[in-house]
């Protein structure tokens, strides 16, 4: 018994027909009689029921195609997955990312998985909307957050910590922030490009998570805004870590309540339930995972 034996019993129970399945599999209908008689042999069972007006599975033979339809499927894959260095992947590919990381490292990377597959073209969409890829004809989105719709699946890509910060100019003229609470006497600048959380910061300390309501004199979707403004000493943000980690480790922005653990949420690559995923994509998505690890001390 060999894989290919099982993928010829796959084809007979697909089509209902010896000779059916043979002219799919190129035998003649006696050759393909022959081999699912020795699969039937070396297994020590029947798995087709046999008459002159139909074929049937035995309870046997049900089980059988089960698997070995999986074990199809796993050669199809396989095959996918090499044809591409003979043949060249080609297409077209649409996806959105986020402006965070399409300005930080995306769009470098994409442009640079272009270079890879010359064949592949990519639209690449930077917005800060969570949209609907099937009404919208998308391939692929990059999102922060928890997945809500269940006919998507969900790639994890890399970990966000986020940072709550003020420049060091705030700091002198405001005093420090040494808790949760002092926080409401302070002009914090609300993120609201997020589900929930835009004006209330949560975090934990220990096994313990508190939430404090804030208030302040600007809110924005864009967190490039934000930085800018907390640059200028403007007031006190809460931000993913990345947006802002060269402005830290320059000490043009320093971290307040440090010892609290800000918020951390997944980044994943997500894209419409399918069977069996593009290789193009699957190759994208494999190629921006190692883009987010190169630059993981940002995160």
């Amino acid at each position: 018994m060999n894989s290919a034996d099982l993928t010829l019993f796959a084809y007979v129970a697909d089509t209902g027909s010896f000779s059916k399945a043979a002219l799919q599999a190129d035998l003649s209908t006696p050759a393909l009689s022959k081999r699912i008689t020795k699969l039937e042999h070396s297994l020590g069972v029947q798995l087709i029921h046999r008459t002159t007006r139909r074929l049937s599975l035995t309870e046997a033979g049900e089980s059988l195609y089960v698997h070995a339809k999986n074990i199809e499927g796993q050669v199809s894959d396989a095959i996918a997955s090499v044809s591409a260095f003979s043949q060249g992947l080609s297409g077209h590919i649409k996806l959105s990312v986020p402006t965070i990381s399409g300005e930080l490292l995306l769009a470098e990377a994409i442009a640079d998985f272009c270079q890879k597959y010359p064949n592949i073209s990519v639209d690449m969409r930077l917005e800060n909307h969570f949209v609907n890829l099937v009404e919208e004809g998308l391939d692929l989105a990059i999102r922060t957050g928890k997945l809500e719709d269940s006919s998507l699946i969900a790639k994890p890509l890399i970990q966000s910590n986020w940072v709550v910060c003020c420049s060091p100019s705030y700091r002198d003229k405001y005093g420090e922030v040494t808790t949760i609470e002092a926080l409401k006497t302070h002009n914090c600048l609300a993120y609201t490009y997020q589900a929930q959380g835009s004006f209330d910061w949560r975090f934990t300390k220990g096994e313990i998570e508190e939430t404090v309501r804030i208030s302040g004199s600007l809110a924005t979707n864009n967190a490039q805004a934000l930085r800018k403004a907390a640059l200028a000493g403007f007031g006190i943000v809460y931000v993913p870590r990345c947006c802002v980690y060269e402005d830290l480790q320059k000490g043009k922005l320093i971290s307040v309540l440090t010892d609290y653990t800000p918020r951390q949420l997944g980044v994943y690559a997500i894209y419409p339930f399918t069977k069996h995923l593009p290789e193009k994509l699957k190759r994208l998505i494999e190629h921006l995972k190692q883009a987010y690890a190169d630059k993981k001390e940002y995160f």
